[in-house]
């Protein structure tokens, strides 16, 4: 097939070939799957994007677009274009993304589906300031919608209702975005891949060891620990896979699923859980269309689960494919 790898440039310079290291992974690993493949990066020129799609006339679009322009929910729209483009196109659509993005939404729809959650409170942009209502301190805050641990950081955990105040102001000042407030769960944490669609399956669930994690901190994976390599929150945790028991594997793939089904992800998602020592399992996040680097943990619970890079990305095809045969 003709398949075109879509991702975003950070640069305005639309002639830069400086990709986020996933896209040539997925490239490459296309071509060894015998397909042609493109690559097609835009900034924030929709005559660029659309003119790059219709001369590529691709089979597939695989998607890696997270954001457009300056725009960090620009891939909301983007995907959306390509559904009134009638591309076929790997992972969820426009709908899918804004609920799993608006964590308040997410939450909503979770307890329609009676799957736990840490309680919370939104505090919109335009709205007058409240106090969080009945929730229990600690709060953890932190941007409504914003991913990839934007606007968290050490200061992120509150214990009164002032350092509440203070850390709402931040994040609508400095990210533009509402403040989700929630009930901090102390646990263990975990990260669970879902993939498919009428048939989801959880892949072997990943847990974030904080062994190393600096001393009074709180065990989160924050901006810090997940990007600034010379923290000392990037060096004290690692990601492996997770010992346990039969029977509470399958409770926290379960809970997985059942929030994946909810969100109405398609075709590759994670879902990223707590798990308190009185054994209940909360989720935090469902990301739809995750991250595939290679050293992701998404692509290593992959591996465990008997798909090694190659055979994920060809899955993820083939589930992109079937669905859009489905509707057409």
């Amino acid at each position: 097939m003709k398949i075109t790898v879509l991702t975003y440039l950070d640069s305005e310079d639309e002639n830069s070939k400086d990709y986020d290291p996933v896209v040539p992974q997925v490239a490459r690993t296309l071509r060894k799957l015998g397909h042609r493949v493109s690559v097609l990066g835009v900034h924030g020129d929709v005559k660029r994007l659309i003119t790059g799609l219709s001369r590529r006339k691709p089979d597939l679009v695989f998607n890696l677009m997270e954001m457009f322009g300056d725009n960090v929910f620009g891939d909301i729209p983007v995907t959306g274009l390509l559904e009134l483009l009638g591309l076929a196109h790997t992972g969820s659509g426009p709908g899918e993304l804004y609920l799993s993005q608006d964590k308040g939404l997410t939450k909503k729809l979770l307890a329609f589906e009676d799957i736990l959650y840490p309680r919370f409170a939104v505090f919109a942009r335009d709205t007058a300031f409240e106090t969080g209502g009945n929730l229990r301190m600690p709060l953890f805050v932190k941007p409504l919608r914003s991913d990839a641990s934007l606007g968290i950081g050490g200061k992120s955990l509150v214990h009164d209702a002032v350092a509440l105040m203070e850390r709402v102001s931040v994040i609508r000042k400095e990210l533009d975005d509402a403040a989700l407030a929630e009930e901090y769960i102390e646990g263990r944490e975990f990260y669970v891949g879902v993939i498919g669609n009428a048939q989801p399956k959880a892949l072997p669930p990943v847990e974030i060891d904080f062994t190393g994690f600096p001393e009074g901190v709180p065990k989160v994976m924050d901006s810090k620990a997940k990007w600034d390599e010379r923290s000392k929150e990037y060096k004290g945790t690692r990601s492996v896979l997770a010992q346990l028991p039969d029977e509470l594997r399958a409770r926290l793939q379960k809970v997985a699923v059942d929030a994946y089904r909810a969100l109405r992800v398609r075709d590759y998602g994670r879902v990223d859980l707590r798990l308190t020592d009185t054994g209940e399992i909360y989720v935090l996040e469902v990301n739809a269309s995750c991250y595939l680097d290679k050293e992701s943990e998404f692509a290593m619970a992959a591996a465990a689960g008997g798909l090694d890079y190659k055979r994920l990305i060809e899955r993820i095809v083939d589930l992109a494919l079937a669905r859009h045969k489905k509707r057409s």
